[in-house]
């Protein structure tokens, strides 16, 4: 079963924002966690989604950033403003390229263009939500567990999507919240978005898939529950080595990366749901794939 709407996931976790770009709440005993970083145009319907879901904010102590792309952190610097109790919590390479000028530029400039698109201008102005403040306050790395009201989260290392990609397994949900390390739901499909480096990629998919998962939450078009989430991560290996022979036979067609960019492109936009990615970004997420794989 897929789940892309807001609201309870199950009886601990609740979605939210919209189906192209979903967080989560993950509720124990007395404490809350945020699980994932978002992108910034659904602040307005996570304010009121959580007013109509009852949800007690003074009890989410901790927001994970599963990595450090513009669409995983766009509302944090509100949420912490907005929740100043907060630790905000990613991998410790991720605090290393948010830490970077260069980057939170980038991802800022990227913001405006979204708040632009969703016409949010005045929104944005009248809430404070568009600010280039993001400062991770505790890392994780492989291996360490931490506590939330009587719920493990499990940390894993997971790059490839991104150099500093983690997720977060919660055995007594048997959910896995992977974010785009885990491949990006596609409509009946599962995109490979090896955009750091596909070998290990493919490694962290294998590492991920012995987990027992029941619930398997992405943060691009919602959760896979029963049969579809406990085979997600399965498909996505097979999807991986499918994608990856397909950009390899372009590359030795054309002999060209930009070439085969251009044609990796155009086939995907025409299998892409509506509301993916713009073309101008997949274009950098196919370029940077067949750059890795034109080194090797």
């Amino acid at each position: 079963m897929v789940i892309n709407k807001p609201g309870n996931i199950t009886d601990r976790i609740v979605m939210l924002g919209k189906k192209e770009s979903n967080v989560y709440i993950l509720k124990g005993e007395d404490e809350y966690v945020l699980i994932g970083g978002g992108m910034i145009h659904i602040i307005p319907d996570m304010i009121e989604q959580i007013k109509q879901l009852g949800i007690e904010e003074k009890k989410i102590k901790r927001i994970f950033i599963l990595h450090a792309h513009f669409d995983h952190c766009g509302i944090v610097p509100y949420f912490k403003k907005r929740w100043p109790w907060v630790s905000v919590t990613a991998s410790r390479r991720a605090k290393e390229i948010l830490s970077n000028h260069k980057v939170m530029g980038s991802i800022t400039f990227m913001n405006q263009v979204l708040i632009e698109q969703y016409g949010l201008k005045k929104k944005a102005e009248s809430l404070g939500f568009l600010s280039n403040m993001l400062e991770i306050e505790t890392t994780v790395g492989d291996g360490d567990v931490l506590s939330c009201g009587g719920l493990s989260l499990e940390i894993l290392e997971v790059p490839g999507h991104s150099s500093c990609s983690i997720a977060v397994y919660v055995p007594e949900e048997k959910a896995m919240f992977a974010s785009d390390a885990g491949g990006i739901p596609f409509g009946d499909k599962i995109m490979t978005s090896a955009n750091s480096n596909f070998d290990k990629y493919q490694e962290s998919l294998k590492k991920m898939a012995p987990y027992e998962i029941d619930v398997y939450l992405a943060e691009h078009f919602g959760a896979r529950m029963g049969e579809e989430g406990r085979n997600y991560l399965k498909r996505s290996m097979e999807s991986a080595d499918e994608f990856r022979a397909v950009l390899e036979e372009s590359l030795r067609r054309n002999k060209d990366v930009n070439k085969s960019t251009e044609e990796i492109t155009d086939r995907l936009i025409v299998e892409a749901p509506k509301d993916f990615l713009p073309r101008d970004v997949l274009l950098i997420v196919v370029g940077q794939m067949l750059k890795f794989l034109s080194k090797t």
